[in-house]
């Protein structure tokens, strides 16, 4: 037996209470003799026909103490014996592009596009089976918030803060968006396995996206393009003032109107292998069934391999040994058999 460990080792913390079970035996044997006293003089306390064993007691009481002991070892799941095993984790490379150009705050879809955005990567995250995962902002700028990592925790965090701010210069420059994400996040080792979920209402300011998704098709790149918006009427884009005022966005005197822009979406899509649009407009967005239909049944590669020390539990042991001591302890009495007289 080498290498001694235990799995969750704070429930150990539990041992404490041993010592309070410990002096609740103690109380309640000394206010039995105590309440033995009253009834019957001390001097003949031994003389009468007491039938309780003492002794029996204790090993009893003992019994229970030692179980509990052993239950609280096997909850903290010890374990032993490490082998040594090689784990290759697989999957894709995941790159979200998200508008967070001012239209974004559009409000056809509730709270808002962006917000409505945002909960959809974050559902996604939830049932991402292994899969690196990147996050790219865009405006009139594109910026990379998060590179391609496993540490799902950070890019929840970094999503959290994404904002109509978090590009610096306005507009909507979707094709910059998927050049940044080429040259800046993806690597030019494998033409495969790399996916771009782009979510944007589709407005463009002469970017070239259409020319940007073929550069990304030719390199092996995959999008998947999550239109969001009202594509007929449209919707105004309201603005918030310091006082908490709403009004809407204009532009040389007139009220912006943004809608969704589909039909660029959908040849952005189709100029990449396998590509798809999904045509989400004001209705719900399932990003997390997404991911499950087209990206996590997809072939992947190995991201990594690493030799771990594997420890077999033996938790079973101390909780078989638990479970024996409750057990007898139940089964045995606390009472003298009395001894048969024999006959004159």
């Amino acid at each position: 037996m080498t290498g001694i460990r235990f799995e969750n080792i704070g429930m150990l913390h539990l041992m404490w209470g041993i010592l309070l079970i410990i002096g609740l035996f103690w109380y309640a044997g000394r206010k039995r003799r105590e309440a033995l006293l009253r009834l019957i003089e001390a001097s003949l306390v031994q003389k009468v026909g007491v039938s309780a064993a003492y002794s029996r007691r204790r090993w009893k009481a003992a019994a229970i103490v030692i179980a509990m002991i052993f239950i609280i070892v096997a909850a903290a799941r010890p374990a032993w014996n490490p082998k040594p095993e090689t784990v290759n984790r697989r999957g894709r490379d995941v790159v979200f592009i998200l508008d967070v150009s001012k239209s974004m705050l559009a409000e056809d879809l509730k709270p808002n596009r962006l917000m409505r955005a945002k909960l959809a990567i974050s559902d996604c995250i939830d049932v991402l089976e292994g899969d690196r995962v990147a996050l790219v902002v865009f405006a009139g700028t594109s910026v990379v918030k998060c590179p391609l990592t496993q540490d799902y925790g950070f890019f929840r965090m970094m999503l959290d803060r994404i904002n109509t701010d978090s590009a610096s210069r306005g507009g909507t420059m979707i094709g910059d968006s998927i050049r940044t994400a080429l040259d800046e996040v993806f690597d030019d080792q494998v033409k495969a396995y790399k996916d771009i979920v782009l979510i944007t209402d589709g407005e463009d300011h002469d970017s070239f996206p259409v020319e940007a998704a073929k550069k990304a098709g030719q390199r092996g790149v995959r999008i998947i393009a999550i239109g969001l918006g009202d594509e007929n009427e449209g919707r105004r884009i309201p603005i918030t003032d310091e006082n908490g005022n709403k009004t809407f966005l204009k532009y040389k005197g007139k009220e912006v109107w943004t809608k969704l822009d589909a039909n660029t979406l959908r040849k952005m899509a189709n100029a990449t292998p396998g590509g798809r649009y999904l045509n989400v407009a004001t209705g719900a967005i399932d990003l997390g069934g997404v991911y499950l239909k087209l990206i996590a049944n997809a072939e992947k590669k190995n991201l990594t391999s690493e030799t771990i020390k594997r420890y077999e539990e033996k938790f079973q042991i101390f909780l078989t040994i638990a479970i024996f001591l409750l057990l007898w302890e139940m089964v045995v009495g606390d009472r003298k058999k009395r001894k048969k007289s024999n006959a004159a």
